[in-house]
């Protein structure tokens, strides 16, 4: 599997607070069957406005030290990008990353409101050929109040990550049922941990799986989590 969406770069955002806690995170997901994992610190104006640069730096240290111990597990950068008015100039000063160097974008909305500049953000993003995909919409209450507007941004361009701890409920009864609605509606193409913490996604993988087997097929799972991931990783169009 491929783990399109983590918070594990340490003392960064709000995901690990060390080295050892990172570590902690990448052993969980190479244990569970994670071969792949994209790095998507948050970005997010006066808040958490990460250099991209420094990004690219933990990415290859920690790499390093997992090649030097053979631990077979391979690092990817990215961010998961809080959308704002002024992500065209951000993308312009380049302090922005796609997943992986490719032309995906991991975007993230605002869990407390409607998003007043969506419809010109992702119009922008196409006219640059950035592709975006939401990350966890079964957790935003306007998704939740109505799952069919994922289509219109569908037409717009935009692909969706749903969040594995959703199925169980980590999120609350409102993204579970809404996680159900939007698998049943062929609108989701990947899934993501967003872990932020050990003991808190991975080591629930194994539960979480047989819960989305219920929902979805063998198929449908592969799709979301390896040949999805693999074709953002390769710069490959993904065909809905």
């Amino acid at each position: 599997m491929i783990d399109v969406h983590s918070h594990i770069i340490p003392n960064v955002d709000d995901g690990s607070s060390s080295v050892s806690e990172t570590f902690e995170m990448i052993e969980e997901a190479r244990k569970i069957g994670f071969t792949d994992i994209i790095l998507t610190s948050h970005f997010l104006l006066n808040s958490y406005e990460t250099n991209s640069k420094e990004l690219v730096f933990w990415k290859e240290k920690l790499q390093e030290v997992l090649d030097k111990k053979e631990i077979d597990v391979k690092l990817h950068s990215g961010m998961e990008i809080y959308i704002s008015s002024q992500m065209e100039e951000l993308i312009k000063k380049k302090k922005l990353l796609t997943l992986a160097n490719s032309r995906y974008m991991l975007i993230e909305l605002p869990l407390s409101s409607t998003v007043k500049n969506l419809d010109y953000v992702l119009y922008f993003l196409e006219s640059i050929s950035i592709k975006p995909i939401i990350a966890h919409p079964e957790r935003y209450p306007f998704v939740q109040e109505n799952p069919d507007y994922l289509f219109e941004l569908e037409e717009m361009g935009a692909l969706f990550q749903a969040n594995f701890g959703s199925i169980i409920g980590m999120y609350g009864g409102k993204a579970k049922k809404t996680l159900k609605i939007l698998l049943k509606n062929n609108l989701i193409s990947f899934f993501g941990s967003d872990v932020h913490k050990p003991e808190q996604v991975y080591n629930k993988i194994p539960k979480i799986i047989k819960k989305l087997k219920k929902v979805i097929s063998d198929e449908e799972f592969i799709e979301f989590t390896e040949i999805n991931p693999q074709k953002v990783l390769n710069n490959e169009d993904i065909i809905k």
